[in-house]
C-alpha cells in the first residue's frame, strides 16, 4: 500500500525535528527515506547510498527493489547512485529501458520494475559521499518541478546527515576516550598493588604487569582488572 502524499513543508519540519539523542545514524537515513518517498511526486522507492571507508552500502531503503538495484551497483562499481555520491551531482534517468551510460544497469532496473531513476547527491563533508536515490515504476516520472523539490529536499537531508554523522564521530570518539581513561585508571591500580606488594617504584611495577601480558599472551587491561579483582577479594 502506497504511503500517503506528504506536504513537502511538512516533511521539511519533520526532518528539522530529528532528535539525535534518540536515534543513530541510520535511524535518521532512515527517516530521510521514508519522507522522500511520501514527499516527491512519482517515487515508488527510495534508497540512502551512503560511502564511507569501507566502500558503498545503502544505510536506508524503503523496500527490496531499491536494495537489489542499489546492491547490483556497489558490486559493479557502476551506476547512477554511485555517480550522483562521487560527483555531487543530479542524475536522472527518463526511461531505464534506453539508459546506456552503465552497462547492465537498464536490465537490471527492469527486473525490480524500475522504470526510471533519480539520484540526487548529499554534499557531506568528512571524506563521506552520499546520495538520495528515488525510483519510479513510471517512465519519465520526474519532470522539473520534481527534480527541483528532490533537490531541494536533498539540501534538507544533507544537513539532518551531517549532523547525524558528527554526532555519531562526537559519540564513537567519546566512547574511545571512556575507555581510554577506564583503561589507565585501571593499569594505575594494579600498578599501586603491585608496588605495594613488592616495595618497588611505578616503573618496575609497570613492567611486571607488562611482562605478565607478554607471558600470558592477554591485554595489558585484562591483566591489570584480574589483579584489581583478585586484590579486592582478599
Amino acid at each position: 500500500m502506497m504511503p500517503e502524499p506528504m506536504d513537502p513543508t511538512a516533511a521539511f519540519r519533520e526532518l528539522g525535528r530529528i532528535n539525535l539523542g534518540e536515534t543513530d545514524l541510520e535511524g535518521v537515513l532512515a527517516t530521510v527515506a521514508d519522507l522522500a518517498k511520501r514527499t516527491i511526486p512519482g517515487a515508488f522507492e527510495v534508497s540512502v547510498t551512503l560511502i564511507r571507508d569501507r566502500g558503498p552500502h545503502t544505510v536506508a531503503s524503503t523496500g527490496t527493489a531499491a536494495d537489489r538495484i542499489d546492491k547490483w551497483q556497489y558490486e559493479r562499481g557502476s551506476g547512477p547512485c554511485l555517480d550522483a555520491c562521487r560527483q555531487g551531482a543530479t542524475l536522472c534517468v527518463d526511461d531505464a529501458s534506453a539508459e546506456r551510460r552503465w552497462p547492465g544497469w537498464a536490465e537490471q532496473a527492469g527486473s525490480v520494475g524500475v522504470r526510471s531513476a533519480l539520484s540526487v547527491g548529499l554534499p557531506i563533508r568528512e571524506r563521506v559521499g552520499a546520495a538520495l536515490n528515488i525510483y519510479a515504476e513510471a517512465v519519465c516520472a520526474f519532470d522539473d518541478d520534481a527534480v527541483a523539490l528532490a533537490e531541494t529536499f536533498a539540501g534538507y537531508a544533507a544537513v539532518a546527515l551531517a549532523n547525524a554523522h558528527l554526532y555519531d564521530t562526537t559519540m564513537t570518539l567519546a566512547q574511545h576516550m571512556q575507555t581510554a581513561m577506564e583503561t589507565r585508571a585501571v593499569i594505575e591500580q594494579a600498578k599501586g598493588i603491585i608496588m605495594g606488594q613488592r616495595r618497588c617504584d611505578a616503573d618496575e611495577a609497570f613492567a611486571i604487569l607488562a611482562r605478565a601480558s607478554q607471558e600470558s599472551n592477554r591485554k595489558l587491561r585484562d591483566v591489570a582488572g584480574d589483579l584489581v579483582e583478585r586484590a579486592a577479594r582478599s
